[in-house]
């Protein structure tokens, strides 16, 4: 695989979302999976970014970004999120139809236009699924979340994330009335917005502020 610009700009920010909301360095078999591509491939193509500064990495250990890298990953990051609320608050996308068209457009946007839409936007701070967007200067503020499964049983918090990853899923919670904001509920089996059960899934996919007290 060629190390091209876009090549290398998809891995690192792909290896810096995979640990942004939990713990777990990913590893060559798992930044396969993510990417969709040969463990072979992927395994050669970590080697080339060792070699460029961008990651550190041990044969069968994790991966990890240098500052290098992670500085890279951080300004894709902010390009993925502001095009991804950019196409929902002024073009009439979906929430679950803006990551792909993100994908593509990430790369061929100048910084220039990037910075225009993020002042047109009034300079978000996060994303439609709730993913922070780094500033200019590269610092951002996560929220101190939890995802749902985490969540004491009976314990309530208000929405802070949604992963994105499965379409179909982030349709069924817009058409429960699941986003960002709203408040939901740890059931002894799944989750509910007041009275009202929402699917097990979203035990895995929401991210929630938990309520103190």
């Amino acid at each position: 695989m060629a190390a091209t610009p876009t090549v290398i700009e998809d891995y690192v920010k792909v290896i810096y979302a995979h640990t942004e909301w939990q713990d777990v360095a990913i590893t060559t078999t798992g930044l396969a999976a993510r990417l969709g591509l040969a463990a072979s491939s992927v395994t050669e193509m970590v080697k080339k970014l060792v070699r460029q500064g961008l990651v550190v990495h041990e044969p069968y250990g994790a991966i990890e970004l240098t500052a290098e890298g992670t500085e890279l990953a951080l300004q894709m990051v902010r390009r993925h999120r502001l095009i991804e609320t950019w196409l929902v608050e002024q073009q009439g996308y979906r929430w679950d139809e803006v990551h792909e068209e993100a994908e593509i457009l990430e790369h061929s946007m100048s910084d220039r236009l990037v910075d225009s839409i993020d002042d047109q936007l009034g300079n978000p701070t996060r994303d439609p699924h709730g993913d922070p967007i780094p500033s200019r200067d590269g610092t951002l503020n996560r929220p101190d979340a939890v995802v749902l499964e985490q969540l004491a049983v009976g314990s309530s918090g208000t929405v802070a994330r949604i992963s994105d990853r499965d379409p179909l899923l982030l349709r069924y919670l817009e058409s429960e009335g699941v986003r960002l904001d709203v408040i939901l509920t740890r059931t002894i089996d799944a989750v509910a917005m007041g009275d009202v059960p929402i699917a097990p899934e979203a035990l895995q996919a929401v991210w929630v502020i938990p309520f103190s007290g």
